[in-house]
């Protein structure tokens, strides 16, 4: 059973911040959003325009659509959710981002890289919801050797929402990648600072892309948090620490202006 849900209110009194932002055709609209739109929705525990978030840790996140299909991100055989997911999303730089023995319940296995070489293309309607993917580089384990096509930045579109979770992303965004990505509501962001991208250039990717929520992940530890935490806040962000892994979020109670959501997983 999910722990219990926490809505996000929509009035939050909050200073005016000013993060520049691509300027980029897709800004509007999450480019193609068709997620339950003409689809019909079983019912429920959960209202129609919304979705539930879990972090379950490291890169690991559950949700649940209004028709309860179930996503698992950055699935693998160290940290699971309790129960099996519908879909479920991975990527490559380490074991902890993927699994070579998935639960057979499982629907869809969804790769961020291609096996086979190249880039992953992936763009599925599961349900009620739109899953797909912006490609990325990361480095090799171990050396500078760049791998190309080698990370997945998942894009899952339901109830209005964007929300895009950058997996292990070592670099910052072209203007392209941008364009692919469109509209982003929440970002789920990994903040290591050194597996991954540095802070610095964290704070870039998260300026560029402007979602109204920012939720860390990736962290080691409450120093590492505490951390990016700091750096969000000097530079002009609303931190909230909240203390169950759950929310519920819809388009109607995103926060007017860009805040960062920590959240504890297990």
């Amino acid at each position: 059973m999910l722990a219990f849900r926490i809505v996000i209110l929509a009035a939050f009194a909050v200073a005016a911040i000013a993060f520049p932002r691509a300027a980029i055709a897709a800004e509007e609209s999450c480019p193609g959003l068709v997620a339950r739109r003409g689809l019909p929705i079983v019912p429920a525990s959960l209202a129609a325009d919304a979705v539930q978030l879990t972090y379950i840790g490291h890169s690991t996140f559950l949700f649940e659509t209004p028709s309860g299909v179930r996503i698992a991100t950055d699935y693998n055989d160290f940290v699971r959710p309790r129960t099996t997911p519908d879909v479920v999303t991975m990527n490559r730089a380490h074991s902890t981002h993927y699994s070579d023995n998935p639960e057979p319940g499982i629907k869809r296995i969804l790769r961020g890289w291609d096996p086979a070489g190249g880039p992953a293309r992936h763009d599925v309607q599961f349900g009620d919801v739109r899953i797909r993917n912006v490609v990325t580089n990361i480095r090799q384990w171990g050396g500078e050797t760049t791998l190309r096509d080698g990370n997945s930045i998942f894009v899952f579109e339901a109830a209005d929402l964007c929300i895009a979770h950058l997996g292990h992303l070592h670099h910052t965004l072209t203007p392209e990648h941008l364009k692919q990505l469109g509209r982003i509501d929440v970002l789920l962001v990994p903040v290591d600072g050194s597996y991954t991208l540095d802070l610095d250039g964290m704070m870039e990717v998260i300026a560029s892309i402007n979602p109204r929520i920012a939720i860390p992940m990736h962290f080691f530890g409450l120093s590492t948090l505490d951390r990016f935490l700091a750096r969000a806040e000097g530079q002009g962000f609303t931190v909230e620490r909240r203390p169950t892994p759950t929310l519920t979020l819809s388009r109607t109670s995103l926060p007017p202006t860009p805040r960062v959501l920590a959240l504890p997983g297990r």
